[in-house]
């Protein structure tokens, strides 16, 4: 935590948030640290289902064979549970995956709620969402029309995602054969990789793992074309996150060619940033800073993933590494327990993949102290957020915690996967990544910096 005479009063969050202008080393496994009980952004989401589909969340353990929510946190978290959860093969698993979908989108009505004479059928056009009758369906047809084509995306994705988990599909990896300034975005990412992505996406195409899936779902097999899109899609998902944490050391200006490496954080790490993640997703970030002396980046967060928790130390990293490891806590524990004492390096950047606190009371609470941290210790510091009216409720809030912006606007590395709002399938999904802010210290300091010149 920062010293108490750096702590600075903060100005009331507005209510209303108005839309504002765009301006390797070895590792050893040690066990789960938490220092205090903080709020869980898995936990919170996944009981959040219930406020729009009473009974939801239930649904989803019993198509799992779960009993409780402890047991499905388990799971994320890498462990084993102790109830009969699994599938037999493939067929069922996604099976029982697209039974945890099934509910009415107009009504909200579950399987167990119909009576004998109604079942829920499938929109034949995105095979997304369910409806329990034509009724429902001719009613919810003006909303969901806006987002039917989306949603036929996040379908195919989600079932065509099963290749990065069974590791079928491998991301193109090597030392970028551009030069390192000119790839600035997507386009110019997938140009650069062109020849050598074709040559995986057609292996992909051709493998027994795509036959297996597509066997396996009864389901029609889409074009060439249209799979080849949905691993593309898949791609962004998984190389947004080290891409970004490229694009925020690019415009901060972070020094990667320091003698013992950059240190970077990423606060507020969930399973989502660790779950089935491999250090091998993050040579990217290696190649995008060609001659850099060692990358570590370290996860903390009360979600992350029981895998990703290993001991490190301040010692120097290995030049052109990407080390990663991971702590479970809140990140301004982590910074008195083990920044101050010196057994990590101070960050040469802060990284927040959508911290939400935004959203409700409870999670601003809870990102309060380092918000405050990352402000009084003028540590670089980038957050991503979902979308325009997420950015603008979070520029809000830190002008009135008195930071200093430096930039904000869309992410050129944004994720290219449509996500689907679970328990409100018609809500327009949104991108992960899709906009940053970044800011460095107090607005005030900065002031005074600039007129002392």
């Amino acid at each position: 935590m920062a010293p108490r005479s750096q702590r600075r009063r903060h100005k009331k969050f507005s209510s209303d948030a108005p839309m504002i202008g765009n301006p390797s080393t070895v590792v050893t496994p040690v066990a789960p640290t938490l220092s205090k009980p903080g709020p869980s952004i898995d936990a919170l989401g996944f009981f959040s289902l219930d406020s729009n589909v009473p009974g939801l969340s239930q649904l989803i353990l019993e198509k799992l064979n779960m009993k409780s929510y402890d047991e499905f946190k388990l799971v994320v978290d890498g462990g084993k549970p102790a109830s009969d959860f699994g599938f037999r093969c493939p067929k069922e698993m996604f099976q029982k995956m697209e039974d945890t979908f099934r509910f009415c989108a107009h009504c909200r009505a579950l399987p167990s709620g119909l009576s004998d004479s109604k079942v829920l059928r499938r929109c034949k056009r995105c095979r997304n969402v369910y409806y329990c009758g034509p009724e429902c369906q001719r009613s919810d047809w003006p909303e969901h029309r806006r987002v039917c084509h989306e949603l036929g995306l996040v379908a195919l994705d989600r079932l065509m995602e099963w290749l990065l988990v069974t590791g079928d599909f491998v991301l193109p990896s090597g030392p970028w054969p551009w030069a390192a300034e000119t790839v600035q975005d997507w386009d110019t990412w997938f140009s650069m990789r062109e020849l050598q992505l074709d040559t995986i996406l057609n292996a992909v195409l051709g493998s027994h793992a795509m036959t297996t899936l597509w066997t396996s779902v009864e389901r029609p097999r889409p074009e060439p074309d249209v799979l080849k899109g949905s691993l593309k899609r898949l791609l962004t998902d998984v190389l947004s996150r080290p891409l970004t944490l490229g694009l925020g050391l690019r415009a901060l200006e972070i020094d990667v060619g320091k003698t013992g490496g950059c240190t970077l954080h990423v606060a507020g790490a969930s399973h989502v940033e660790t779950f089935l993640s491999h250090s091998g997703d993050y040579n990217e970030l290696g190649y995008m800073f060609p001659g850099h002396l060692g990358l570590h980046v370290i996860m903390v967060g009360v979600d992350v993933a029981t895998d990703f928790l290993q001991s490190t130390s301040a010692s120097s990293l290995e030049p052109g590494t990407v080390q990663l490891s991971g702590h479970r806590g809140l990140y301004h524990d982590f910074w008195e327990e083990q920044v101050e004492t010196g057994h990590i390096a101070h960050p040469d950047m802060v990284v927040a993949f959508h911290p939400g606190f935004h959203a409700s009371p409870h999670l601003m609470e809870s990102w309060l102290p380092t918000l405050l941290l990352v402000r009084d210790y003028e540590i670089p510091t980038l957050i991503t957020l979902y979308s325009q009216q997420e950015l603008a409720a979070s520029l809000q809030i830190l002008m009135d915690l008195d930071t200093h912006i430096i930039g904000y606007g869309a992410n050129p590395f944004t994720s290219l996967k449509p996500e689907q709002v679970y328990s409100n399938p018609n809500k327009q999904p949104v991108y992960c990544s899709a906009y940053y802010i970044m800011f460095l210290g107090n607005s005030s300091c900065q002031l005074k910096k600039v007129s002392s010149v």
